[in-house]
């Protein structure tokens, strides 16, 4: 475990030494002032809208942070030649794998806590409520969610040739799996078959991201879900987290790191 937290600090000191640091304050602070805009208008509405778009804002930029640190992890080990010497230390595959997932997902962590923090301060300073409980589970929802994201990007990472390929094939999957996930078994019923079932099947078949979406939950004021569903949630992401993890150190394991 040593060396897995060794590998995951070093992530994580990488990540906030590149520009990705800088650009979480710039749009953290971006949201600040979306949401101090709110004193100019007499709308209780606005408030809404403003967490609205701060939340979308918010999934937005940690799926990008969360999906372009993974992508580059195991390509810039190779290219760099670094990852000879790691695993000569000696470190397993195993480990550089759970290590380069535990950073990222840490990383990602630390992202979503600032995001989350300026979040509540701001538009509770406006309504004189807050709701930690909630901000708690909408936070806690959208990191379990990244941990299956940034397992699938690590799986991505070990077949495909370059980051940008890496990142831009997960980001498609990604967004087409919140926009989609939940209608598309109501879509499958509408088409012939073969199709039909071949819509079914992918339905049941592939990681539902759009459950931990709780910013109606936040936005609307509709309280706090059910613990019974977030621990369920939970061990859901958590599954589809060690099944990717699997796959990406069954693909690491057999591949050829001098080509």
């Amino acid at each position: 475990m040593s060396k897995i937290f060794a590998l995951a600090g070093v992530v994580i000191r990488e990540l906030y030494r590149r520009k990705d640091f800088y650009v979480l304050f710039v749009l953290t602070a971006l949201l600040t002032l979306a949401a101090g805009a709110v004193n100019f208008f007499h709308d209780d509405k606005i408030v809404r809208y403003v967490k609205d778009i701060c939340l979308l804002l918010i999934w937005v930029s940690a799926l990008v942070i969360a999906i372009v640190t993974t992508a580059r992890q195991i390509p810039a080990e190779r290219e760099a030649r670094t990852i000879f010497p790691l695993l000569a230390k000696p470190v397993s595959r195993a480990q550089v794998i759970a290590g380069k997932f535990l950073g990222c997902w840490l990383a990602s962590g630390v992202a979503l806590v600032v995001f989350y923090f300026f979040f509540a301060v701001i538009t509770g300073s406006k309504e004189h409520l807050w709701p930690w409980a909630v901000y708690l589970e909408a936070g806690w929802m959208q990191w379990a969610m990244l941990a299956i994201v940034i397992a699938m990007v690590l799986l991505g990472s070990i077949y495909f040739a370059a980051p940008s390929s890496t990142s831009t094939i997960s980001l498609i999957v990604v967004v087409g799996i919140l926009l989609l996930g939940t209608h598309l078994k109501v879509i499958a019923l509408q088409q012939p078959e073969p199709l039909q079932s071949i819509l079914t099947a992918a339905y049941f078949f592939m990681p539902h991201l759009e459950w931990y979406d709780l910013r109606d939950f936040v936005v609307y004021d509709m309280g706090r879900v059910p613990v019974r569903a977030v621990a369920l949630a939970t061990v859901y992401a958590a599954v589809w987290t060690w099944i990717f993890l699997l796959l990406a150190w069954l693909g690491f394991r057999r591949k050829n790191l001098t080509t």
